[in-house]
This record gives C-alpha cells, structure tokens and sequence, in this order.
C-alpha cells in the first residue's frame, strides 16, 4: 500500500482523492524546503512526514538545512525569541553572525528548484539569491508575530517581502506585507510512531523502563527546555496543588540542534524540582517518539503552559490521544484548544491550578473533554489536511494572477 493511501481510514477517502487530484497538477515540479535542523521540534517532525508523501505524489522534493556556528545559533535564538515578544539583548554583531552564515549556506544548498520552501528566520536571507532563478519562493512562519520586537522585525521584513508568499500558522500573526498572507495551521502524522495507537503493554513497558511510577495520577508537560514553554510556571503550578490530590508532575524536555538554551533552562528546572519527590524530570533524546507516545498516553492531564507559542503540536499530538488538555490561551494553541470543549485554556498560575485541581475531581470532564478533542484534531489538524493544503499554495503560487485554479 502507498503511504498516501495509508490515511484514508483515518482521515477519509475524499481527503485523499483530492490530494491525488491536486498533484496531478504539479506533477514533475520540485521543491526545496530549508529549515535550520533535521531533529528536535515540530517544523523537523512535519517536514520528516511530509517529503516522502510529496515525492511519492510524484513532486522532487528535498529538505536541507543551514548550518552555523555556535555564534550564528546564539543569534537566531535571540531573534525568535524577540519575534514571540520577548526582550532580549541584540547587538550588531548578531546580525553580522546572521547575515555571513547565511551568505555562507547560500553557495552550498541548491535553490534552483521550481518552489523554494524556507522555513522560519533561520534561513529567511537566503531569498537574497532569487534573482539567480526564475522560480517560485514561500516563506513559511511558524512563529507568533503578534508581539514581534521592531528591532528584529524590522530587519526581517524587507527579507519577507522579497517573497512570493508568506505563511502564518494563526491570523493574529499577520502582518502589513505586499505579498500574500496564507493561514495554514500546522498538523501531526496520526501514523509516526510519536501518534501511532500503541497497545497496554507497549505503554507500560516504556513506563517500566523509564522507571516513572505510576500509583498517582499523573500530569504531564511535553516541550523543549525553553523559558517560552514556562516549565517553571507549570512547577509551581503543580506545588500550588499541595498534597491532597495525590498526583505526580512530570515534565519530559529535550534539546534542538538550533537551541543553545535548552542545557541552561533544563538546570533551572532541575533547581526547581529539587527535593519534591512528586516531580519527575526527563531529558529525552529528540528521536524519542515512542516514550513520547507512551508517555503521553499513560497520562491522566496533559498541560502546555506556553508563554508564547507559533502553535504547540503537542498540544495535538495529547488531544489525538484523548487526552484532557490545560493549555496556555497563547498563539495558535486556541486555535485546537475550545475552552471547556477541546480542553481548558489559562491565563496564569493560578488558573492553571484550579484546572489541575478540577479535571482530577472531575474525571468524566475529563474524558469528554479528551474525545472531543480526539475529533477536532480528526477534523482540522492532520498530515493529510496539511498536505493538501501546501499542494493548493503551490498551485496558487504559480498562478498568482488567476482567480479560480481549474482541476
């Protein structure tokens, strides 16, 4: 069976007929899609799942990176924590770490592909080199923009507007551009091996051997080390609790090649949790998707207490798993989680207490909450959803002065 048809008892044959249809259209067209790491977090996780299904849909599809120096990282974390909103201390030599990695990455990676797919600010200045090519270049943002530090957006903006398009994973992140602004929500594979159904024993051998005890109801968090995730909040969040509810927290991080933070937040963290025998903390390599999964799973409240967030895939990744979700009413996170519906949203420490507090006396709650959410990630948040999605972009790309597009 192909990987396409895979999905369609998952996500419906009419999903998947109009994918086949849409690729029809590009049929023997290429496409390069540029981030800044192939391991660790959601835009390496998607495009994981994504090239294999465009090139099997007969579209030449190929993923490369750009690579720096530590100083370059340094910078490009600074700016992405600035375009969330956060303050930060940028200096010019950032942006000359910025420009000259760029510059350098540009006589390396071959841009000559008919859509050139750049993901994030890390490789944003590679459209400087356009002009060698007569092709189609999308700037895809996964970052919220809404608060975005003029100082950085700034040097961005003439980069963005050299693009063909842009896309944003919310409205709110729009901005003023003079090129098209398309909404395309992230998604998550329901067939990786991180959202695959696992069985009992496949969860309780991963909770066995990750030695997390499971005699207490237990609330997770799933992010990088990243202050933007607010893992400290969500600590004292939890000691807010007190004894009574009997429950375990357990925050479960990792690194990302492009993340010069995470080794200091996950000391922090560490700090924090000391002496509380009720918190667990776990650094997971980043190719650890199937204890994610488990872990996931065999969780009785799974929370995001995002701070800033472009759109928080695991908050997907959890209500796929019907899982009662606690999330930050942050970015893209409305988006998937309806208050009270899909899961709660908060706006505090305190807020996020009382929902602890609540959805522990509250079972049912809890699961109703937890299969509505299982469906409305069915409904909107799917690779295949996602997939076709990126198919109509490049077709509208292509034809930017039609107003129908006929199949």
């Amino acid at each position: 069976m192909s990987l396409l048809k895979s999905y369609r008892s998952i996500a419906g044959s009419e999903i998947i007929d109009e994918i086949e249809t849409l690729a029809e259209r590009l049929a023997g067209k290429s496409v390069v899609h540029v981030n800044s790491t192939k391991v660790g977090g959601g835009v390496a996780e998607i495009l994981a799942r994504m090239v294999p299904l465009l090139n099997e849909l007969g579209i030449n599809t190929r993923w490369e990176i750009v690579k720096g120096a530590q100083d370059f990282y340094n910078a490009t974390k600074k700016f992405h924590n600035a375009l969330h909103g956060a303050a930060q201390d940028i200096t010019e030599a950032d942006f000359k770490a910025y420009a000259e990695t760029v510059e350098a990455n540009a006589s390396q990676i071959d841009l000559g592909s008919d859509f050139v797919f750049i993901h994030d600010p890390q490789p944003a200045a590679l459209v400087k080199k356009r002009e060698q090519f007569k092709n189609h270049w999308i700037w895809r943002c996964h970052i919220d923009l809404s608060h975005a530090a003029p100082l950085v957006w700034n040097y961005f903006k003439p980069l963005v507007s050299s693009y063909d398009a842009c896309v944003i994973s919310d409205p709110h992140f729009s901005q003023e551009l003079p090129i098209p602004q398309t909404l395309i929500a992230p998604s998550i594979d329901p067939l990786s091996e991180k959202n695959r159904d696992l069985t009992k024993a496949e969860i309780d051998k991963v909770f066995s051997h990750l030695k997390i005890p499971r005699d207490k109801p237990l609330i997770t968090q799933v992010s990088r080390f990243d202050r933007l995730k607010d893992p400290l909040g969500v600590i004292e969040a939890f000691e807010a609790l007190g004894p009574r509810p009997g429950a375990r927290l357990l925050l479960v991080g990792g690194s990302a090649d492009d993340d010069p933070e995470g080794a200091i937040v996950y000391q922090e963290v560490m700090a924090k949790a000391k002496g509380n025998e009720n918190i667990i903390i776990l650094s997971l390599p980043p190719t650890s998707n199937l204890e994610i999964n488990a872990i996931q799973r065999g969780s009785t409240i799974v929370v995001q207490k995002s701070l800033r967030e472009g759109f928080g895939l695991t908050v997907s990744e959890a209500l796929w798993k019907s899982k009662p979700v606690i999330a930050g009413a942050v970015g893209g996170i409305p988006q998937q989680v309806i208050h009270k519906h899909t899961g709660i949203l908060v706006h505090s420490i305190e807020g996020t207490t009382y929902w602890m507090r609540q959805l522990l006396r509250n079972p049912d709650m809890a699961q109703k909450l937890g299969e509505n959410g299982k469906e409305h990630v069915r409904n909107n948040f799917l690779l295949t959803r996602h997939l076709r999605d990126y198919l109509l972009l490049f077709l509208m790309t292509e034809n930017p002065y039609s107003d129908f597009i006929r199949l």
